[in-house]
């Protein structure tokens, strides 16, 4: 089938490629068909997360310009985990992580086709290691591995002094072993992932020429990281996860939207399938008119709807405008305003306990700082209940107040604002 000449120039261009084995061989190997690659994900947690969303998205620009694509997902190595530099990981059950293995599937696939002549496969490499003895593991793949190259790793000399375990030590055996078996059987020739894995990746390619004298290709994709140079990915409850169980799609939304002026046009470039001429005017509007935040926006409804779709998309911008007195607070989801509501900051009280009065609520819920401050408020006419202003700073909210028979939003001023939750 026909490939896109020009993958590797977009994929240079948008930053895409911090490292490559061999780029001249794989550019030829790229135009003369479809080459079939691999992407890794081990199932070290419940969700994956927005580094990993930098693969997913990275085999789908493959996959779109012509290649075959191999999502492994790994039911063996998840078990144990890469090397972290911080210390050892924590062992997950086997029952654990093939619950795991299931939760991530599911993720990658809505990214990938899996029909057609470059259909995806997904593989995971339990299936080949669940029942190879120590003694073939140490025959076949150990004795290609020289101690001294896999002590000189980044991430395990750092390791040596805190210890590191065996089992840790040995990882990039078994990564290499997957590239190792999917070229064996599959005809995989590429290999990509984050550049922290670069070891990894070439260990792989190495076992390849060492076991069978053929060539095989890595690249690596850069970290993403703010403007400071510290990781993105992390957010102040934790990971950006793509579970909206464990990061709503309106929070979500809301980090991408909130990124710095000075990274909008390289994470449009990693997290969109924008056109070159998109991105450099939405640039161009970012550096000229940055408090329209253009760029912010459009990554942000671009990201969110490839990850979560756009109808939650629309749900995530309604609630913005919403709680900001823009738009209709009783037309938002419950799940959506509930989300957002405990990520602008919330307080609640007990249904059984009685309502409080407003000027209670606008304290309990620090918009104001004492009753005193909460009546000069009111009086001033800068408090709002459910986008309305409060006239009366005894008024008592009545179950028509509260949306989806469970909220109130208190709003002081034009921007500041908070959710009260009635607990039954």
């Amino acid at each position: 089938m026909s490939t896109d000449p020009n993958l590797l120039d977009d994929l240079e261009w948008r930053g895409l490629i911090a490292n490559s084995t061999d780029p001249d061989a794989l550019r030829d190997a790229l135009s003369e068909g479809s080459v079939k690659f691999y992407v890794g994900f081990d199932p070290t947690a419940p969700s994956l997360h927005m580094g990993h969303l930098v693969q997913i998205l990275t085999a789908k620009r493959l996959q779109l310009a012509g290649h075959t694509p191999y999502a492994l997902v790994g039911g063996a190595t998840g078990t144990i985990g890469d090397p972290k530099e911080s210390g050892e990981r924590v062992m997950n059950s086997l029952d654990t992580v093939k619950e795991w293995v299931q939760r991530v599937r599911s993720q990658i696939e809505p990214f990938l086709s899996f029909e057609g002549k470059n259909g995806a496969t997904m593989v995971n490499n339990y299936d080949w290691t669940a029942s190879m003895s120590v003694i073939e593991f140490l025959r076949d793949i150990g004795k290609h591995f020289p101690v001294n190259r896999m002590l000189a790793r980044d991430v395990v000399r750092s390791r040596l002094d805190s210890g590191i375990s065996y089992t840790e030590f040995s990882y990039v055996l078994l990564q290499s072993m997957d590239f190792l078996n999917l070229f064996r059987d599959h005809g995989v020739t590429l290999q990509f992932g984050g550049s922290d894995q670069w070891g990894n990746l070439t260990a792989g390619v190495e076992l390849i020429r060492r076991t069978t004298g053929d060539k095989a290709h890595a690249i690596a994709t850069p970290l993403m990281t703010k403007a400071d140079g510290t990781k993105y990915g992390k957010t102040e409850g934790g990971a950006l996860w793509l579970d909206p169980t464990m990061m709503s799609p309106y929070a979500f939304h809301q980090f991408w939207l909130n990124v710095e002026d000075e990274k909008v046009g390289e994470l449009l470039r990693v997290f969109t399938f924008l056109s070159r001429t998109e991105i450099e005017d939405l640039e161009a509007q970012t550096a000229e008119k940055p408090f329209l935040r253009a760029g912010q926006k459009a990554l942000a409804d671009a990201v969110t709807t490839l990850v979560h779709g756009e109808t939650e998309t629309e749900q995530a911008k309604a609630a913005a405008g919403a709680l900001f007195g823009r738009g209709d607070l009783h037309a938002l989801s419950g799940s959506t305003l509930s989300a957002a509501l405990r990520e602008a900051g919330s307080t609640s009280f007990p249904r059984s306990a009685g309502t409080p009065d407003v000027v209670a609520l606008l304290v309990s819920s620090g918009l104001a700082s004492s009753n005193g401050d909460a009546r000069r408020t009111i009086k001033e006419g800068g408090a709002y209940l459910n986008n309305e202003r409060i006239e009366d700073p005894d008024y008592v909210p009545t179950e028509r107040d509260f949306i989806g028979g469970t909220w109130l939003v208190l709003r002081r001023g034009k921007k500041t604002m908070a959710g009260v939750e009635a607990l039954a």
